[in-house]
């Protein structure tokens, strides 16, 4: 499971008393400033299934480059616990964008993100103010190995913030580049 990421999304209605939490049990570790451009191959229409379980990104956070593919594995309602991830540096962002253009890997939709990070025994935690769709935390389970259940990692990561106080926790199964180009189809789930 080297490959697989197990995170949630969510909007809560107060995010104080996670702050709070962070600051005293928490290890902040940097701010960063993130552009993350999102790609769809003309070969294959990742935006032609409800709801989108595959990504591909360009990522420039704070100067250093990445790209991703991300697939989610979906239930019968289209809820998602975990994800394959492949991701890797890259030292030339423009190059690339040059490389998916002559391959008609097409731009879809560019995500701008403003994220601290924090770390607490095994979740990262990212507070997110993402330009046009307001804040959001994100908590990616950092210990992934091959005997844990991704549905009761999820389980956890939601009690945690609920067990803080931190009020009506809203999850996003769609992520923030679905939100952004379809967001009358968007229905966050309250958990």
């Amino acid at each position: 499971m080297a490959d697989t990421e197990i995170e949630i999304q969510v909007q809560v209605d107060n995010i104080g008393p996670l702050l709070d939490f962070l600051k005293i049990n928490g290890k902040f570790q940097e701010k960063r400033f993130q552009i993350d451009e999102y790609f769809n191959p003309i070969h294959r229409n990742f935006l032609g299934v409800r709801p989108a379980v595959e990504w591909l990104r360009l990522r420039d956070s704070n100067g250093v480059f990445s790209t991703t593919y991300k697939k989610w594995h979906v239930d019968k309602e289209g809820k998602s616990q975990y994800a394959d991830e492949y991701e890797t540096k890259i030292e030339n962002l423009e190059q690339l964008r040059k490389i998916f253009s002559a391959i008609d890997i097409k731009p879809l939709i560019t995500v701008n993100k403003e994220r601290d990070i924090w770390l607490y025994k095994d979740y990262e935690v990212a507070i997110d103010k993402i330009r046009g769709l307001g804040d959001f935390v994100e908590i990616e389970y950092k210990n992934v190995n091959e005997e844990i259940d991704p549905k009761e990692i999820t389980f956890g990561m939601v009690k945690f913030l609920k067990d803080l106080g931190c009020g009506a926790i809203k999850r996003n199964y769609v992520g923030y580049p679905f939100m952004l180009l379809y967001p009358n189809e968007v229905k966050l789930d309250i958990l």
